[in-house]
């Protein structure tokens, strides 16, 4: 029997301009389910269909009919379904209840009422199956992004559901833990429960992929897993033609948290016209380092220099950056702290694919545009020092791609670009330099 079926489902969320589905039917058998498609396309939307939260939580107009392991969805409460369906957001914050790792992976079987005894053991093979048992005990806001999707991937684990769903689960794992909720997400598949993965990423997956989904402008086609082709790779920039004096220096200098320090002895530096990349494991320090270097932490020992200019900061989560009331506001209003009167948001809203969506608000956007939205409202401008934390997250290649050109122009303006990332394809295209963060070290290795 079918997991799930959709039939003629048409969604359109409240005040929304165009269907974010539009007529989809499709059918979920067991297996690895791989949904794909552009940043926007409604990808997101889909997956929410699965446990309910469309159209239950978000509201709108919803027709057609939608049943996921029997259930009719439009007729079931989103907390009835979460019993057979998990789901892990595309942002790991949104989801978090508890501020402790074990409660928090807990949550679900205890709003199951599994027996009290039963849920210590549920805990710890939820957490060894996301590569994440080395988190046991600690507090979520101590937590990478990395760490904390990984934590969220064992949420859902915990209450073995017959349908999981993953938003992007791997989009900020270093490839320890890929490989990890990779091989969990095999298993399970293997021994009956029904996958949905929405990825960027796919070169891991199709190759273990049962059936392929195609979400587009709101359209959504079953095509088949062998016809899929990889996107070509971005060109590797050019070197800058000219190089500038030093930007930014980290001499002798460490840095932590309540005594605990996360990097020590710290010697880093990186020049006006050069993009150095930061690699390395999930909590081994790569957003310190760019904190630490944008003056967001004191260093508890030695010293942090950066020339004068501005700094622009793109955090892990973008949701951080947006309040305004358009995508265009949030870019003005950094023009105008900059008194950069040469600039108008549309340029760099036209470079970064967002000129449809510049009078929208921010937060009513996809993961991936949302993330082009926070890039734009950092961006803009002639800022000195740019220092990326994983920026390509939710983005599709044409984004990511996008992404680049404006690295490309910003560097060649002479500003200096520190970028922490998990996507080799985006080192391999723009970085100059790498960095790798690990074991509260800093040391430069070849890229």
């Amino acid at each position: 029997m079918a997991r799930a079926t959709l039939d003629a489902l048409t969604y359109r969320y409240p005040g929304g301009a165009a269907d974010a589905l539009s007529n989809a039917s499709l059918t979920v058998d067991g297996g690895l389910n791989v949904v794909a498609g552009p940043s926007g396309g409604g990808k997101s939307t889909l997956l929410r269909v699965f446990n309910g939260l469309v159209p239950h939580f978000h509201g709108g107009r919803v027709s057609g009919h939608a049943r996921v392991a029997g259930l009719d969805v439009i007729a079931t409460p989103t907390r009835r379904l979460a019993r057979d369906v998990g789901f892990v957001f595309q942002d790991p914050e949104l989801q978090a209840v508890y501020g402790t790792v074990d409660r928090e992976v807990a949550f679900g079987p205890e709003n199951e009422a599994v027996p009290a005894a039963e849920i210590p053991r549920r805990i710890g093979e939820a957490l060894e199956a996301a590569g994440a048992a080395h988190l046991a005990g600690r507090t979520l806001r101590t937590l990478s992004g990395g760490e904390r999707q990984r934590v969220a991937v064992a949420s859902a684990l915990a209450s073995r559901p017959a349908v999981l769903v993953l938003d992007e689960p791997t989009s900020q794992l270093d490839d320890e833990g890929c490989e990890m909720v990779l091989a969990t997400v095999r298993r399970l598949a293997g021994e009956g429960t029904t996958i949905v993965v929405s990825e960027h990423r796919l070169e891991r997956l199709m190759d273990i992929a049962t059936a392929f989904i195609e979400v587009d402008a709101g359209k959504v086609r079953a095509l088949d897993p062998a016809a899929w082709n990889a996107p070509p790779q971005p060109v590797r920039l050019q070197p800058a033609t000219t190089r500038h004096t030093e930007a930014w220096c980290v001499r002798v200098a460490s840095v932590g948290f309540g005594g605990t320090p996360v990097l020590e002895d710290v010697d880093a530096g990186g020049c006006g016209g050069e993009v150095v990349a930061l690699t390395g494991p999930n909590g081994g320090g790569k957003t310190t380092l760019l904190r630490l270097v944008g003056g967001l932490l004191a260093p508890t020992a030695g010293k942090v220099v950066r020339r004068p200019g501005r700094v622009a900061y793109l955090p892990q989560n973008p949701a951080a950056l947006l309040h305004r009331p358009s995508v265009r506001d949030e870019v003005r209003f950094t023009l105008d702290r900059a008194g950069d009167g040469t600039e108008t948001p549309e340029a760099i809203l036209e470079e970064l694919g967002l000129s449809a969506s510049a009078s929208r608000y921010p937060r009513d956007l996809s993961s991936g545009e949302r993330q082009r939205a926070a890039a734009a409202a950092v961006l803009a401008g002639s800022p000195s020092l740019v220092l990326l934390d994983e920026p390509t997250r939710g983005m599709d290649a044409r984004a990511r791609d996008a992404l680049i050109a404006v690295i490309a122009r910003l560097r060649d303006r002479g500003a200096a670009v520190v970028l922490a990332t998990h996507d080799v394809a985006l080192r391999t295209a723009v970085a100059d330099r790498v960095l790798s963060v690990a074991g509260g070290r800093v040391m430069e290795c070849v890229k």
